[in-house]
């Protein structure tokens, strides 16, 4: 049976509730690190996963005040506000109470019609996720609403084939998720490198001298604040999301015409060898800047233009890349309800700053290890290229 055989619905008649949360009152300060209640952010929905090592949790009498967003097994979450918009994980525990806040949308789906895995896998595939793009095209705000999720429309097998295809992609993600395994523990290896000749940059403890950021910057800045208008080709565009694996996911689809880059680079102009910080989304990932091709930024995005003389690049991307920097940084947003950097606070973050001669021996260590990393990259891109072709062939019922 092919696609063309296939029965169609809109996802509003495949469900019965697309809902999202609310941020409790109060907001962070109330989180929990243990409790009766998960609550489920932006940032704990990935692409295809759910991760729970940052959680928050909430009370008893503060889940019963958000009872229409409580989670079941068998959810669907799916992001719909912010840089990380578009992601979506399913909700697999059994017997774990938990909730969303408003940026996380639950899709319930009629079970004796949609599968939750052929809907999540569905969802992230390349043409849906391009649909989700194109619903935010002009618009200055990313945000899905509740009536454009329920008008999405659904290519429906029997559910004995959607089971097929969820169990195929299944499989083909499980690979990738070895292979980006692979390179977390090679980031690890670069972060013990850098707390072996530095310490934690936060405590100092060998007692360097200490500078503001913006001091060893000569601009720190973000990319447009304006959804820009995407085109099929011409200049690449990133956001938040294009940091990955200690890297940047070149060759995403996103791009802008070269009138309206001109006019974006006189606010920030990135080049070769210049860092990148996610300000929100994938909040925290740090990457140096390999190409020396034109580009533009997303707001999501912080430049930081570094004296090259003053500061090794490796050595302020391990820096910034340590748990504990990343900490102060948000201990800065308390009651915030979605994470995110500030300008001011990067500029004025106080960072150690060691002789430049241990800043270039750590940089050279670190390439023996970029090496590796680079051919997981490659390797890693070559299986997202397949699984790509593999997801559009098991929605056209080629599988």
């Amino acid at each position: 049976m092919t696609n063309a055989e296939w029965k169609k619905g809109t996802l509003g008649d495949l469900t019965t509730l697309i809902s999202s949360g609310s941020t409790p009152k109060g907001g962070s300060e109330i989180y929990l690190k243990e409790g009766p209640v998960m609550l489920i952010r932006s940032q704990n929905v990935r692409m295809n996963e759910l991760t729970l090592d940052d959680v928050a949790y909430v009370t008893d009498e503060i889940d019963a005040g958000m009872t229409r967003s409580r989670v079941r097994q068998g959810d669907v979450l799916l992001n719909i506000t912010g840089a990380s918009i578009g992601r979506v994980a399913a909700f697999e525990l059994a017997d774990v109470r938990a909730n969303v806040n408003q940026h996380v949308c639950i899709i319930r789906s009629k079970t004796d019609k949609l599968l939750t895995r052929y809907l999540t896998h569905l969802i992230s595939s390349t043409a849906f996720q391009a649909e989700i793009d194109r619903l935010q095209h002009g618009g200055t705000r990313q945000a899905l609403t509740f009536s454009q999720i329920a008008e999405f429309q659904i290519p429906l097998p029997p559910l004995a084939e959607q089971r097929r295809i969820a169990e195929v992609l299944d499989r083909a993600e499980a690979l990738r998720a070895k292979r980006r395994a692979a390179l977390a523990e090679l980031d690890s290896l670069t972060q013990s490198l850098f707390l072996d000749l530095f310490g934690d940059p936060m405590m100092n403890p060998k007692g360097w001298k200490t500078c503001l950021l913006e001091d060893i910057a000569n601009k720190i800045t973000d990319g447009t604040h304006k959804t820009p208008n995407y085109t099929e080709c011409g200049i690449e565009f990133l956001s938040a999301k294009d940091l990955k694996e200690g890297g940047i996911a070149w060759g995403t689809g996103k791009y802008i015409s070269e009138e309206e880059h001109r006019d974006l680079i006189k606010r920030c102009n990135p080049e070769l060898g210049d860092i990148l910080l996610a300000k929100s989304g994938s909040l925290g990932n740090v990457a140096i800047i390999d190409r020396s091709h034109q580009f533009s930024l997303f707001e999501s995005l912080c430049l930081i233009k570094h004296d090259r003389q003053l500061i090794e690049g490796q050595f302020l991307t391990g820096l910034l890349r340590a748990p504990s920097m990343l900490a102060h940084l948000l201990g800065k947003n308390k009651g915030v309800a979605i994470k995110h950097l500030h300008l001011v606070d990067v500029r004025n973050l106080r960072i150690p700053l060691p002789p430049i001669a241990l800043q270039q021996e750590f940089a050279r260590r670190v390439g023996a290890v970029e090496k590796l990393k680079a051919a997981q990259r490659t390797a890693l891109a070559e299986q997202d290229a397949l699984f790509a072709t593999l997801q559009h062939r098991a929605f056209r019922g080629e599988l």
